[in-house]
């Protein structure tokens, strides 16, 4: 799978890196060549020197061969404008933008865009989104019975009542993140495009709760 990271600052050159370990390819690109200094010596991957939002700049790190972008440079423009070109240019499937605006973050959910808010932003984090992973595990307890997963709302989900993802001792929906601002999950709460749940689960209810929210029914209640 060929990767491209666009901003070689903390989270970008962290990414890249990462990845690159991991075995994928992988281009970084950032205007500025003193930032390739973070990466470490036994990068494999290519550091293409220019802007993120320049189509000649995409086309030598090979965006007609990406699977997946991260738009992760320093200002909101820009990585808002190389998510676009990404996503609606060359419509590549997996793009990710780091936004620092709660309130753009939101719009650009609701296009399809991932976005995570820089106060959460982790490489962790990132990874799930470009890999599109459907349930990921944020901690399980010592016995190995009980998880904490995140999983991305459905889109039938959307302006429904979340009651029905309390299942007593089974799982239950403990916080969301919307627009990059986490909050606890309370009686009545209404879900919204591109809220991300966090959820703990038993382990024997954890095909029960798949299903639930893998299914392309109405999601809950009005």
């Amino acid at each position: 799978m060929h990767l491209i990271v666009l901003g070689s600052g903390r989270i970008g050159s962290a990414l890249a890196t990462r990845l690159d370990q991991e075995g994928h390819s992988v281009s970084i690109v950032d205007r500025d060549r003193e930032s390739f200094r973070r990466l470490p010596e036994r990068f494999t991957g290519r550091a293409v020197l220019g802007n993120g939002f320049d189509r000649d700049v995409l086309e030598q790190a090979g965006i007609g061969e990406a699977s997946a972008v991260a738009a992760v440079m320093y200002g909101d423009n820009s990585n808002i404008v190389s998510a676009r070109i990404a996503k609606e240019t060359y419509e590549i499937p997996r793009v990710v933008a780091r936004i620092k605006d709660p309130r753009r973050a939101e719009i650009y959910q609701r296009l399809g865009i991932p976005t995570v808010a820089m106060v959460t932003w982790t490489t962790d984090q990132v990874m799930r989104r470009l890999f599109a992973q459907d349930t990921a595990v944020d901690w399980t307890d010592a016995s190995g019975q009980v998880s904490l997963v995140e999983r991305d709302l459905p889109d039938s989900w959307a302006g429904h009542r979340l009651d029905q993802l309390d299942k007593g001792d089974r799982y239950r929906l403990v916080a969301l993140s919307r627009a990059g601002t986490a909050r606890l999950a309370t009686p009545g709460l209404v879900g919204q495009e591109g809220d991300v749940l966090h959820l703990l689960v038993h382990t024997s209810a954890a095909a029960e709760l798949d299903a639930l929210l893998g299914g392309t029914g109405q999601g809950g209640q009005r």
